[in-house]
């Protein structure tokens, strides 16, 4: 496989599958308590960035902070796609059981995925996500879901880029909520709060 990752079977055949998406730095295993807090009986897939920057994994490259390597991005989203589709096949699940969880830049390639190929993700929770590409023409999106949970005292991510990006995600014909908190670039009690309703009411299709 082409990512070094963690995989945990759902506790019965069908369920969702949350595919955590780390922030730059992290790893494969920084999101697993967070993801038995949002749906205990849920699988894992959660893969590791492959670029690495000052020695800290991400997803992507980026030229500077907020303003992301554009090819790097397609050439990663469809690379992350891939092997999404790959791992489907080896463990034996649907890619529709899939759900991301992403986290700052692990949001941030979630939101390429869910806008780039749809093929292989129809369902996000995307925490601190900024806009990462808008695509010419905007794709179909009717099927795929998103939640977007960001923080008003955020230095890196302003008001509009969220609005921006959930309009984007609606323009595109997905059902796109947005939701704040209190917080700035972290993950807080209301992201979790948030998510775990989103989740309740999302399951794949």
């Amino acid at each position: 496989m082409s990512f070094i990752h963690v995989y945990e079977p759902p506790d019965a055949a069908g369920a969702p599958i949350l595919l955590l998406l780390h922030g730059t730095g992290g790893n494969e295993q920084d999101l697993l308590s967070l993801a038995e807090i949002l749906a205990p009986d849920a699988g894992v897939l959660s893969p590791r960035g492959k670029v690495l920057e000052r020695g800290m994994p991400r997803f992507f490259r980026r030229l500077a902070e907020g303003v992301f390597d554009i090819e790097d991005l397609e050439f990663r989203t469809g690379e992350l796609a891939d092997f999404l589709h790959a791992s489907a096949a080896r463990y034996g699940f649907d890619v529709r059981q899939l759900i991301a969880v992403g986290f700052s830049n692990g949001a941030n390639i979630a939101g390429s995925l869910l806008l780039l190929r749809p093929d292989a993700l129809t369902a996000g929770i995307l925490l601190r996500a900024m806009v990462p590409l808008v695509p010419d023409p905007l794709p179909s999106l009717q099927h795929s879901r998103v939640l977007v949970s960001n923080g008003t005292q955020d230095p890196l991510v302003t008001p509009a880029e969220s609005e921006r990006l959930v309009k984007l995600f609606r323009d595109s014909g997905a059902d796109a909520d947005l939701v704040w908190q209190n917080a700035g670039h972290q993950i807080a009690q209301g992201d979790v709060a948030a998510a775990r309703h989103w989740l309740q009411r999302a399951a794949p299709i």
